[in-house]
């Protein structure tokens, strides 16, 4: 088995998926220092993207910045697939913990994140009639960021190929129920800010009366 260094088994992950997740796996060498920070570095890829990527291509950029939604394409979507993926693979008896979901999910994202921050890259060298170089390369990120995941995925809880697949697809309408439940929550939370925030002024009123 492969002796390598922490950083170095991202690298090795991300060359050699079928093997590479396995590795990770039984050398425990997976950090979650750099699972962190790939997950920081999709949020920075996706301002990126929607906010420096070439002007021919994007010419009419909102003037005004808005954060939420790139936290909630980053951190919110990355975050819910790690706990919906946490909570069905109980139902397959999967042995992954959610720290080795996060690592591997994380690792998987390399790939994608790196496709679009060199096509953001290069939309500002290449005209429109050379796009297709650019969506090569993030065709190809994705594509190869899919496959990593699901090698991952089936490393961590050592699963077959058909029963990854089946417990990623649940994952996914699970993230649908977890998400949904969350914006009623909020949307409960924030009736009831306003209905207080309602009484506290009502009573502010009637006392300086």
């Amino acid at each position: 088995m492969l002796d390598l260094t922490r950083g170095q088994f991202v690298k090795h992950v991300v060359t050699h998926p079928f093997e590479g997740f396995e590795d990770l796996r039984w050398k425990k060498a997976g950090s979650m220092r750099i699972a962190i920070f790939i997950v920081f570095m999709l949020f920075f890829q996706q301002v990126a993207y929607s906010r420096l990527y070439g002007f021919q291509y994007y010419s009419d950029y909102d003037k005004v910045f808005n954060i939420v939604p790139y936290i909630f394409k980053s951190f919110i979507i990355f975050g819910t697939w790690v706990v919906a993926n946490w909570a069905m693979c109980t139902l397959f008896d999967g042995e992954g913990t959610m720290k080795n979901i996060f690592i591997n999910s994380a690792y998987a994202l390399i790939p994608y994140i790196a496709g679009y921050l060199i096509g953001t890259v290069m939309s500002h060298f290449l005209i429109k009639d050379e796009y297709v170089f650019i969506q090569s390369i993030e065709i190809i990120g994705t594509c190869w960021t899919f496959v990593l995941l699901i090698s991952g995925i089936k490393a961590v809880h050592q699963f077959s190929f058909g029963k990854t697949i089946a417990l990623m697809l649940l994952t996914i309408v699970a993230m649908i129920a977890i998400l949904f439940l969350l914006v009623l929550l909020l949307t409960l939370f924030q009736q009831v800010i306003i209905f207080i925030l309602s009484i506290y002024t009502e009573l502010s009123y009637r006392f300086r009366v």
